[in-house]
């Protein structure tokens, strides 16, 4: 079984910037019930689907299958919940760990989050000084639920 364990923070400053450059993201769902969220996704010109279990802590199941760019914007145009999710994705180095920083555009403009994925939710890790409070566990920072509560009306 495929797992994720990974912990969501909320980012301070610019800082986390310099040195990086955004790939875009679009995805949508076709589920999004909290038992399991099913996902589309493309990234650059690949396609992605992706199912994903309850999360306990900070750990849920996960599977990932590449496919087809055509076939996942067709489902990302006609079959996915509104709106798409649009967001810059930014990988950042930092103490032997790979960041990644989304800036959301769209129904969730101004929204900036990091996520670092671990080994195990008890993992030590340094954090950079441009990571705020943790949301880890906060509902409204998943992105399945900013297409139904966007950012824009918190």
């Amino acid at each position: 079984m495929g797992k994720e364990i990974e912990k969501k923070f909320l980012i301070k400053g610019e800082d986390w910037r310099k040195d990086s450059t955004g790939v875009l993201f679009r995805q949508g769902y076709l589920s999004t019930v909290k038992e399991r969220t099913v996902r589309v996704r493309t990234i650059d010109n690949k396609g992605f689907l992706t199912i994903k279990g309850i999360t306990i802590g900070a750990t849920r199941a996960e599977y990932e299958y590449e496919i087809s760019v055509s076939d996942a914007n067709e489902m990302l145009d006609a079959l996915c919940e509104k709106p798409i999710i649009e967001k810059n994705r930014y990988k950042i180095e930092y103490s032997n760990l790979i960041w990644e920083v989304d800036e959301f555009f769209g129904e969730n403009e101004g929204l900036i989050v990091a996520e670092v994925e671990l080994e195990s939710e008890d993992q030590d890790i340094a954090i950079p000084e441009w990571i705020g409070e943790e949301v880890t566990g906060d509902p409204r920072y998943f992105n399945s639920n900013l297409i139904k509560h966007p950012f824009k009306n918190w």
